[in-house]
């Protein structure tokens, strides 16, 4: 019997894993795909994660980004130099995800791949996780699953806060220009926008939308055929990959009986950027802490869990939302008044890379565009 049993070997996973095999505890990692494996994803990643691990994660690195350019219905461009000391970092998921469990094995976490979870049971004081191969079981167990996985239902969570949305990707591998740029078009698409990321190897050309109704439903086929014949791709010839994306939407519980949540699985997605990596991996480094407190006897540990995502994610992601209500309402309004405001470029960095809060720019920012609407700009 394992201490702790992980189902789910993406980001938020493979750092539990790391962090509590490190702590010295018996650790499994099930996924049902055989690693490394493609995953979908922009892949932009903030530099604010490698004060989570004591490894480089240079390896694991595509390429960095010090320029972002954006367009409004691929007009209206706006270049501009990232002020940013460390540059933005773009990666393959693929490559990515295999490295950060690499990193959990060498520290004796072992791993189970190509293992597709059927089912589970508690079972007096430990949870048996049943696989297509075999049974495993673990005193403690965390759903890291994603969007798609079946762990939150099966542990009871049926009530889950998150806002639906969706992306549709396709990564090409094409030369990419001498100087990596992020681009980002606001115009062709409602309630979201297009990228075009770069990587070492080509890129991730893709569109979301991040806050759509549970029963709506949008084709973004067409805008990402439009916006990839702007770099001169045929978006037929490529293989586009669709997800689902939850979004955080308010306080939730997210532990039950020696299980916990992490990941997207516990819907902590960025409700304005949708950015997941960065809080996948925090919410799996605040996971793996609580299980390893609960495993030394602390009684609140699971629970304490749920509190600090809540008020550390949560926090964040409330004010989050509000920005993502104000500016996806006003599109253009929200271009013209923020996108192409000086400033504006630069506090994203700095609350996307963990220097500053949403609290500090979001208030300013929806008064900004409240102004806009009141006078008619």
């Amino acid at each position: 019997m394992y201490d702790c049993v992980i189902v789910g070997a993406g980001p938020a996973g493979s750092t539990a894993a790391y962090h509590l095999a490190k702590a010295g505890r018996s650790v499994l990692l099930l996924d049902r795909a055989t690693l490394p494996r493609y995953k979908p994803c922009g892949g932009g990643v903030s530099p604010q994660i490698a004060q989570w691990f004591d490894f480089d994660l240079t390896p694991a690195i595509s390429v960095k980004v010090s320029k972002v350019r954006y367009t409004w219905r691929l007009q209206e461009p706006i270049e501009m130099e990232l002020q940013t000391a460390e540059p933005l970092w773009m990666v393959r998921r693929d490559r990515f995800d295999h490295f950060l469990v690499q990193q959990a094995q060498r520290q004796g976490a072992q791993l189970q791949d190509g293992t597709k979870v059927t089912g589970i049971e508690f079972q007096s004081d430990r949870w048996q996780v049943n696989t297509l191969q075999a049974p495993v079981t673990g005193r403690y167990l965390i759903a890291a699953d994603g969007a798609r996985g079946s762990l939150a239902k099966w542990l009871g969570f049926n009530n889950r806060r998150y806002l639906l949305g969706g992306a549709l990707e396709a990564e090409p591998r094409l030369d990419m220009p001498s100087e990596p740029i992020m681009h980002f078009e606001f115009g062709l698409l409602k309630n979201g926008y297009a990228w075009n990321f770069p990587k070492a190897d080509g890129y991730s050309i893709g569109g979301g939308v991040f806050r759509s109704g549970r029963h709506q439903k949008y084709d973004l086929r067409p805008p990402l055929t439009q916006y990839a014949a702007e770099f001169g791709l045929e978006a037929a010839q490529v293989k586009q990959h669709g997800h689902p994306l939850l979004s955080w939407d308010g306080e939730q519980t997210l532990h039950t009986q020696q299980a916990v949540l992490a990941g997207e699985s516990a819907c902590v997605v960025d409700p304005f950027t949708a950015e997941g990596i960065r809080p996948a991996i925090f919410s799996g480094l605040k996971a793996a802490q609580a299980i390893d407190q609960a495993l030394g006897g602390d009684i609140d540990a699971l629970a304490n869990y749920t509190r600090l995502m809540n008020e550390e994610w949560g926090g964040e992601m409330r004010w989050a939302k509000r920005l993502a209500q104000a500016f996806y309402q006003v599109p253009k309004l929200a271009y013209n008044l923020g996108i192409k405001h000086p400033g504006s470029t630069d506090k994203m960095l700095k609350v996307f890379c963990g220097e500053l809060g949403y609290a500090d720019v979001a208030q300013k920012a929806i008064q900004r565009l409240s102004m806009g609407l009141i006078s008619g700009r």
